[in-house]
């Protein structure tokens, strides 16, 4: 991590996407990463056997009601517990969940309108809700020591911190940590005096001051989050509001959410991953094979293994969220004829575009989202329509399937203008320039993920920026890094000093850096004061070091 406190603005600001810091790392060593295959991780492989694609019905999360509506705030209750779901047909598999389903419960709110949401830690370990997208103040934020602890977790001791509690946690005494060292030297050197701890209960309250968007919850807890999501705790938050319900855009049973995971199974059906300590308590990180990223060889959507959806011969809005651990995907949707449809692009990460485009394919990384429009009504009745994984192989390269089940009216558009409130910053805007490599690294004398050479550290300020400054912020990765911002959104300036590339548009929170690619995005940090992250979204990267803290001033 980096700024250039010592040169001017305007020769900052001239040096455009080319990377002072490909320079250092040498375009040799980028252009060989960037021949490396398109994805980062090793793949589980399942010991039960798997059901056929395209036979099992696409659920649908339930929507999640208020338990109280009055005053100016719309209050849910969520809690977390585990329970067995049926994943696989005929299969019960031990998940960790919200509510009970997988995806959780998803919640309905409208821009402008305050939500508290109530979450209830029933789990065996301590848990944190991040809202992932949502312009939040840093107290609901997520942030991964504000723990939310079970019942029979020993209380803090000396402050706020659960850091200060680890001598008397169970396990602690003479456990070996990733490094070799005792679990009491791994977590003092992780003690964070700032973090908000809170007993079986926490209120998490989203001001939903924000563009309307599809935003999706999920745990957050530091050195865990990783297997944590893989269990289950994962759950989708939808930002409504008036001018985007008078676009038109197909509505009711044609908005279809999508999240799309890759899991692995054995031979009982329960989910596999390679966790050091399988309880979660103690020990973080994963066996040696897997420290670039876990890879399962099911994909579900929305819970289900390469799912089927009935379909009108109409046009479906699509919600698409990548929710995987680290696989990417390159998704396209081909009828049985060998015809690809035309994917027509409303919307990123953080709401509509200022127009649509359309695209024959599109990438998507961990965390990603897309607003996607297709239009089912030249293909034929008993008709079926595949989404396909360019990037996949064997099972992998199956996502899902519609099967079109009827001729329909359909009064549905896509406007030529989507939306007029996409922020236009320009680089001449930008009141300063950093640079972040994103590159693997040692940790505590093991395999660790960094930015700018640095593991995570929550007593570490990494970043301070100043409330309102538009900043440049230029990456540079080894391998695949999805890296995300919490509390804001950004544009994608260029990648690898060239324009950016056409799924780059809009208002984003997560870019996918490609191995051994530079980028440049800008954005204004505007919102709230206060303490919040950046990472990779990689959640095994995100585990093993890959995090930085962001101070808003």
């Amino acid at each position: 991590m980096s700024e250039n406190p010592g040169m001017t603005r305007r020769r900052l600001l001239g040096i455009g996407g080319t990377l002072g810091l490909t320079a250092a790392t040498g375009l040799s060593t980028a252009a060989a990463l960037s021949r490396r295959p398109a994805a980062t991780g090793a793949e589980l492989r399942s010991a039960i056997p798997l059901p056929a694609a395209f036979r099992t019905p696409l659920p649908l999360p339930p929507v999640l009601k208020p338990v109280s509506t009055s005053g100016s705030v719309d209050r849910y209750e969520v809690t977390q517990r585990e329970t067995k779901v049926e994943i696989l047909p005929g299969v019960r598999t031990p998940m960790w969940t919200y509510e009970g389903t997988f995806p959780g419960p998803t919640i309905e709110a409208r821009r402008g309108r305050p939500i508290t949401v109530t979450h209830r830690n029933e789990l065996p370990v301590p848990t944190v809700v991040h809202l992932h997208g949502g312009r939040n103040t840093p107290t609901s934020d997520g942030y991964p020591t504000d723990l939310v602890l079970p019942e029979g977790w020993p209380e803090p001791v000396g402050g706020t911190s659960d850091m200060h509690q680890m001598a008397e946690m169970p396990g602690m005494d003479g456990m070996d940590s990733m490094d070799g060292t005792s679990g009491m030297d791994h977590m003092a050197g992780m003690r964070d005096p700032r973090a908000v701890v809170t007993r079986l209960t926490r209120d998490y309250t989203f001001p939903t001051d924000q563009r309307p968007t599809m935003l999706w919850y999920h745990d957050h807890r530091m050195d865990f989050t990783a297997p944590a999501i893989w269990r289950g705790l994962a759950g989708l938050h939808f930002v409504r509001d008036d001018a985007e319900d008078g676009l038109g855009l197909p509505a009711g049973a044609r908005e279809v959410p999508l999240m799309i995971a890759d899991r692995a199974f054995d031979g009982d059906g329960n989910l596999q991953y390679p966790a050091l300590d399988p309880s979660l308590r103690d020990r973080p990180g994963v066996r040696e094979p897997y420290l670039a990223g876990v890879l399962g060889d099911v994909i579900l959507v929305n819970g289900a293994p390469w799912p089927v959806h009935e379909v009108d011969a109409a046009r479906y809005r699509l919600r698409i969220l990548n929710a995987s651990n680290a696989r990417h995907y390159e998704i396209e949707a081909v009828t049985d004829d060998g015809r690809r449809l035309h994917l027509v692009q409303i919307g990123a990460d953080q709401g509509l575009l200022a127009a649509p485009i359309t695209h024959r394919s599109l990438p998507i990384a961990p965390a990603e989202r897309y607003d996607v429009i297709v239009d089912f009504a030249d293909v034929p009745v008993g008709g079926r329509v595949r989404i396909l994984n360019r990037l996949g192989s064997g099972r992998t390269h199956d996502v899902m399937a519609f099967q079109v089940a009827r001729k329909a009216s359909d009064d549905s558009r896509i406007p030529h203008v989507l939306a007029r409130d996409v922020p236009a910053w320009r680089r001449s805007d930008a009141v300063r320039v950093r640079d972040f490599a994103f590159r693997a690294g040692r940790m505590r004398g093991r395999h660790g993920w960094l930015i700018g050479g640095q593991p995570f550290d929550p007593a570490r300020t990494d970043v301070t920026v100043h409330l309102g400054d538009i900043e440049v912020w230029r990456l540079i990765a080894d391998v695949h890094h999805p890296v995300h911002l919490h509390l804001v959104g950004f544009q994608v300036l260029s990648r690898g000093g060239r324009q950016a590339l056409a799924h780059d548009a809009g208002l984003k929170d997560t870019i996918s850096l490609r191995p051994g690619e530079s980028a440049e995005i800008i954005t204004r940090f505007d919102g709230y004061r206060g303490r919040y992250l950046f990472h990779c979204h990689n959640a095994e990267h995100e585990d093993m070091g890959m995090m930085a803290n962001l101070e808003i001033g």
